[in-house]
């Protein structure tokens, strides 16, 4: 942050337009089918615009996404691991139980996110809510080293993508923030993080 305030725009400086966004009313977002662009709010039902997509992921269109059960959990991959992603997780995590059915995994981003964010207690406070605290790497984002998703289970990734057999052969991947993924394993299923 410091070095990108180093690099202001000059004084004076015209723009072709200025854009303000209030994103407060903003509902969490969460994907529905095979790409990152298959996104909604989780307060949206799932559109009927890519059937191939639809068929993968075992989605009927028309449906909400809430309420959609989940097999397994993945906060991890180098996108959404810093150790900022891992206390919002916790904070969501912290005096709750993930549901008997979901296996949940927490993978920090690197070697030094994991010491930091032992440092901080966080990987007690994943173990206290029935999370795997697992080593730092690739593991289950690209199915790397037997880290997968069964076939047909579906799991909430923090992962950047959401590819057919990405997260292993026929997974049904939902990507979403660290906050989402963690409120998905303590429901059992898409929900609302803001609901916690």
């Amino acid at each position: 942050m410091a070095h990108w305030q180093t690099l202001p725009s000059d004084a004076g400086a015209k723009f072709d337009r200025e854009e303000a966004l209030d994103c407060t009313a903003l509902a969490p977002q969460i994907t529905w089918g095979t790409s990152p662009e298959d996104v909604i709010g989780v307060d949206g039902t799932i559109p009927g615009n890519k059937p191939d997509a639809l068929a993968y992921m075992g989605l009927t269109a028309g449906k909400p996404i809430a309420g959609t059960k989940v097999d397994r959990v993945f906060i991890g991959s180098c996108t959404n691991s810093r150790l900022t992603d891992l206390r919002a997780a916790a904070a969501v995590a912290k005096g709750r139980k993930a549901a008997k059915h979901v296996k949940a995994w927490v993978v920090p981003g690197s070697w030094r996110i994991k010491q930091d964010a032992e440092a901080e207690g966080l990987h007690e406070v994943f173990r206290a809510a029935g999370f795997d605290w697992r080593e730092a790497g690739c593991s289950m984002c690209v199915a790397a080293n037997g880290d997968y998703v069964e076939p047909l289970a579906r799991c909430v990734s923090t992962s950047n993508r959401n590819f057919a057999g990405r997260q292993g052969p026929q997974a049904r991947t939902h990507l979403a923030s660290p906050a989402m993924a963690a409120a998905a394993a303590i429901a059992g299923e898409i929900v609302d993080v803001r609901s916690f």
